[in-house]
């Protein structure tokens, strides 16, 4: 086994990475180890060595972030991985994103490419290290790729730039950005931003392109020392004779049916036309050199009438400006917006764009409700959420239900990262929220749909928003340096053209950006006229739902849980939990709420009615209460001893009425009071140990068996000593020691009902016993 592997080192945003090979896995393709600082991902590359019959390129990005990459034990039962989180199915999608574009035309070989993080220090983010290694792995393989590709992410942190931040700072961030592409261009835009304008935007973008150079140079020049040669596959393509006599067939057919402005309906008569056409060939003579010819490559005729409706529709918008459904490049379709349109959810809305139509809809919880993410990342909650649903209905097709895919994940996560930045802080609107879109039809656009019917249903929920966000779908046709930019692009646009770029914001900037394209990158004059087009819809599309709804409800929906905060001591959560939990679960049982309690003290009382609210603060407060010196309180004798009663002020706290604070002098403290009694008494001190002591605040009437009350000082009138000499009277047990034995000077050791030095009520009694 070779273990000395082969590396490149090179810096980016001040950190060393590190790519290696020739060690681990030496089976495939090929494969690397990238580092920074302790992160460290593995990255596999496979390909068979035949194509399969089939109309795409099939290739297959897997990420997998298990848990002992940071030393610890997964969750559940069986203590094993399962499903992969979303973090990783959207870390799968980056890496697929940057390299689907680069590999040949008509490639059919099955491509898997395999991450793995093997190490975290929780401080260097991996997903760009496996896009790193993605495109090392490729370039040092045999498999065919046009790389290599890079990628990078830039933050901005107080108006700098950071290349590459850690995990801390792109929590300071007013920006977070991933940029990968070629030497030469870009080829894929993901980012989320606290509403930065498109000029800062396109800077970031040019910063993380200068670095994208840096890092293609290194990974070339490694390929180049260290890579395999490049198998020579044989590539698909349509047969030219195919498609030049189904063009001279049809072309006029498919030029009229491509004037049909509804989608459905030329869809149906460009089968029509197949069909027909079909059925024409099935009538040529058996010696037909044509008819062979088909039916020697029966996908031909299908991938012959997709390139031709995909020319036809691209010369349409480059030669002559009009678009497939008559639009002109800049033009959005007919908006409609709806909200309130669900009777018993917290907030609902619907929005339409042409044909493209999400329900959203609003659900507001507790913090407890948040979702708990047991991963690799350093995030360990969420408190907002929004999941994407794309059923078959909205493209009238029977579709089993399932759980969500790549897409639905992907697609949700983007309007996730739209509605993040005008969310109110948790300090402002203390409750979780899931927002769920359902997509009732699709055509194009469906995830900036559901970003737009997002923000309205928040708003009907009365969830105070900072902004309203709306989205647009950007869409490209290019042919060798023309191009055409369009707006709000519909299916067949997205299908049929070279780019999907997808823009998300406010009136004052963008809060989401994602962008894959279908060719081998876009240059910066590109992404500019699309930043700028984006933003003038985008203003259209808000002054467009502002008609529906212009700001969020006075007040949260009547089915929508209140939730009241409250501050306390954090030493007195203990207090309010009780042991094992007992004093909680009696709040909760007697008043019907919920609570959580977060470390810092803050209490979040989650409650369907007002009432109920104030019920359970209430019990918090008595629970919590600081005794105050000087306050008047009405207690409960809680417990009787030789030298005085201990008295609850409030729940949990107990202060010391000492024998000696009792007018009318008795004997005993049973003489004067009983367990459960009712007291009103002075908070008079609380000692340096926290111990209370307590004065008397009402009249007090001794018992017959109580002996006679005598002044200070007036010794005629005490009663005869009984019982043990003085030395040995018990005048509070543990609480005095021999205090009675002290000298009767200064101080003085006799009987002071003001206390002092001397007196039972002084200050250097122990209190070691008494009850908490």
């Amino acid at each position: 086994m070779n273990t000395t592997p082969e590396f490149v080192e090179f810096e980016v945003g001040g950190e060393v990475i590190r790519i290696e090979t020739g060690v681990l896995s030496p089976l495939a393709n090929a494969a690397v180890v990238v580092r920074s600082g302790d992160t460290m991902v593995f990255v596999a590359a496979v390909a068979t060595s035949e194509a399969k019959d089939i109309d795409f390129m099939p290739l297959t990005v897997d990420y997998e972030s298990k848990m002992y990459s940071v030393g610890r034990f997964p969750g559940g039962f069986i203590r094993r991985e399962g499903r992969p989180p979303d973090s990783a199915t959207l870390s799968a999608r980056l890496i697929d994103r940057q390299i689907r574009p680069l590999f040949p035309d008509g490639f059919r070989n099955e491509v898997q490419v395999v991450s793995q993080l093997i190490s975290s220090d929780q401080i260097v983010q991996p997903d760009i290290l496996s896009c790193l290694g993605a495109s090392a792995a490729l370039s040092l393989s045999n498999i065919p790729f046009d790389g290599p590709t890079a990628a990078v992410r830039i933050a901005r942190i107080d108006g700098e730039w950071v290349i590459n931040p850690t995990f801390p700072q792109i929590e300071e961030s007013e920006l977070d950005l991933i940029v990968a592409g070629t030497d030469d261009s870009i080829n894929m835009v993901e980012a989320g931003a606290k509403m930065l304008n498109e000029e800062l935007m396109l800077e970031a973008i040019t910063i993380a392109h200068k670095e994208i150079r840096h890092i293609v140079a290194q990974i070339k020049a490694f390929a180049e020392r260290l890579g395999k040669p490049k198998m020579q596959p044989a590539l698909y393509s349509v047969d030219e004779r195919i498609l030049a006599y189904i063009q001279e067939q049809v072309e006029g057919k498919m030029a009229e049916a491509m004037q049909t402005v509804d989608n459905k309906a030329r869809s149906e008569q460009i089968k029509g036309i197949r069909k027909a056409f079909e059925a024409e060939v099935a009538t040529l003579p058996d010696d037909s050199e044509i008819k062979a010819l088909i039916a020697s490559r029966p996908k031909d005729t299908g991938n012959a009438f997709y390139k031709l409706e995909k020319r036809m529709m691209r010369a349409a918008i480059l030669d002559k400006g009009v678009r497939i459904d008559g639009r002109k490049p800049a033009d959005i379709r007919e908006i409609n917006c709806q909200v309130g349109i669900a009777a018993r959810t917290h907030g609902s809305a619907v929005f339409m764009r042409g044909t493209t139509q999400a329900l959203s809809l609003t659900t507001l919880g507790s913090l407890s409700d948040a979702q708990i993410l047991d991963g690799t990342d350093p995030d360990t909650s969420k408190r907002y959420l929004h999941h994407y649903n794309f059923p078959g209905y909205s493209v009238g097709e029977p579709k089993f239900l399932r759980g969500p895919g790549r897409r639905e994940i992907g697609h949700g996560n983007l309007a996730e990262r739209a509605i993040l930045p005008i969310l109110p802080p948790e300090s402002e609107f203390p409750y979780a929220i899931r927002v769920v879109s359902e997509i009732l039809s699709s055509n194009g656009s469906t995830s900036m749909a559901s970003t737009c019917a997002s923000t309205l249903t928040l708003m009907d929920a009365g969830v105070p928003i900072k902004d309203m966000v709306g989205g647009v779908a950007m869409g490209l046709i290019k042919e060798g340096p023309r191009y055409a930019v369009l707006t709000d692009i519909q299916g067949v646009e997205d299908h049929l053209g070279d780019m999907d770029f997808k823009v998300t914001g406010t009136e004052k900037g963008i809060t989401a950006l994602q962008m894959d394209i279908k060719i081998d990158g876009l240059d910066m004059n590109i992404l500019k006229t699309a930043l700028e087009q984006a933003r003038e819809a985008r203003l259209h599309i808000l002054s467009k739902m502002r008609e529906a709804l212009d700001k969020p409800r006075p007040e949260l929906s009547p089915f929508a849980p209140r939730i009241l905060t409250m501050q306390i001591n954090p030493e007195k959560i203990g207090a309010v939990i009780g042991p094992g939990g007992k004093m909680i679960k009696m709040i909760v049982e007697e008043t019907g709420v919920k609570i959580d309690i977060e470390d810092s003290g803050m209490v979040f009382i989650v409650t369907p009615d007002q009432e109920s609210a104030d019920a359970a603060r209430a019990w918090i407060l008595r629970l919590t209460e600081e005794v105050e010196i000087g306050k008047i309180y009405e207690g409960k004798v809680v417990r009787l001893t030789t030298f005085g009663a201990f008295i609850e002020v409030l729940a949990g706290q107990d202060g010391l009425l000492h024998i000696s604070k009792v007018p009318g002098r008795p004997r005993h403290i049973e003489d004067v009071f009983s367990v459960g009694e009712s007291v009103k008494v002075r908070v008079a001190e609380i000692d340096a140990q926290g111990r209370i002591n307590l004065g008397l605040e009402q009249e007090v009437e001794v018992r017959e068996s109580a002996p006679a009350p005598y002044e200070h000082g007036d010794r005629e009138s005490m009663p005869a000593r009984s019982g043990p000499p003085r030395g040995d009277r018990d005048r509070g047990g543990d609480r005095g020691g021999d205090r009675d034995r002290r000298p009767r000077n200064g101080g003085g050791g006799g009987y002071r009902p003001g206390g002092g030095a001397g007196a039972p009520g002084g200050g250097d009694r122990d209190r070691g016993d008494r009850r908490r």
